[in-house]
């Protein structure tokens, strides 16, 4: 429903050119067993989304990565400031009290 569609390729008309001063040979081989074999199925053909490139992906990996490291580091730098406030706060108290 939401993937787009594409339009489907034209397909060329093959020519195929024979010289008429050169006899076309034909070669009758006998099958090497009695089975008979089937072609293998073509393999999906692989779309790519339209804007999306390679470089586009890795530059999206990247940030992300990169903005995830950013977090991490004010994530320890906020706890690390709050560990140091609950111990200056520990020290001024038990100075007070004295």
């Amino acid at each position: 429903m939401f993937r787009p569609k594409f339009p489907e390729a034209p397909t060329l008309p093959s020519t195929h050119v024979i010289s008429p001063t050169v006899p076309a040979v034909q070669h009758s081989h006998a099958p090497a067993c009695s089975c008979q074999h089937t072609a293998p199925a073509p393999a999906p053909a692989h779309r790519m989304v339209p804007g999306f490139s390679g470089g586009t992906v890795a530059a999206v990996v990247t940030l992300g990565i990169v903005l995830t490291a950013l977090l991490a580091a004010v994530a320890v730098t906020a706890i690390s400031v709050a560990v140091a406030a609950v111990v200056m706060r520990s020290l001024l108290g038990s100075q007070r009290r004295r």
